[in-house]
C-alpha cells in the first residue's frame, strides 16, 4: 500500500513538474498594454455626387501605361510646341521593324566624328562649368 502511494504521489509530481516554466499560460510575453492604440473608426466623406459604376464600364482611374506615367510625371500630356511639331512632320515615320535591324550586324552605320566621341566619353560633372559658344 504504501509502494503504491509514493508512486501515484511520483508521478503526480511529474505531471506537475510538466506544468513549470517551460511557457505554458502563465510564463507567455504579453503585449505592453500602453502600446497599444485605438484605432480610429472610418468614416465616409460626405461627397454624395458619386454615382456607382457601371457594370462592364471601364475604370475611370485606369488609362494605358504611357499615360499613367505622363500624369504621374508631368501632371499629364502637354500641347507640343510648334517647333516641336515641325520637327515631327519633317523627320516622318520610322520603317516598323528599325529597332531589330540597327542592332544587326550588317547595319552600315556613320562616323559621327572626334567630337562625338568627347563628348559620349567626358566625365560627368556638376555642370557647374559649363559654357555654351554661340558660332558667329
Amino acid at each position: 500500500m504504501r509502494t503504491k502511494s509514493l508512486l501515484i504521489l511520483a508521478t503526480f509530481a511529474m505531471g506537475l513538474s510538466a506544468c513549470g516554466s517551460g511557457g505554458g499560460i502563465l510564463g507567455r510575453e504579453r503585449p505592453d498594454e500602453f502600446a497599444v492604440q485605438r484605432q480610429a473608426p472610418l468614416v465616409v466623406p460626405p461627397d454624395f455626387s458619386l454615382a456607382p459604376p457601371e457594370p462592364g464600364a471601364p475604370r475611370p482611374t485606369e488609362g494605358t501605361a504611357s499615360e499613367q506615367a505622363l500624369e504621374a510625371l508631368f501632371g499629364g500630356p502637354a500641347a507640343r510646341s510648334q517647333v516641336e511639331t515641325s520637327a515631327l512632320e519633317r523627320a516622318g515615320e520610322a520603317a516598323p521593324g528599325i529597332r531589330s535591324s540597327v542592332g544587326d550586324t550588317k547595319t552600315n552605320t556613320v562616323a559621327k566624328g572626334r567630337v562625338t566621341r568627347d563628348i559620349i566619353a567626358a566625365p560627368e560633372g556638376d555642370g557647374g562649368s559649363a559654357q555654351a559658344v554661340i558660332p558667329g
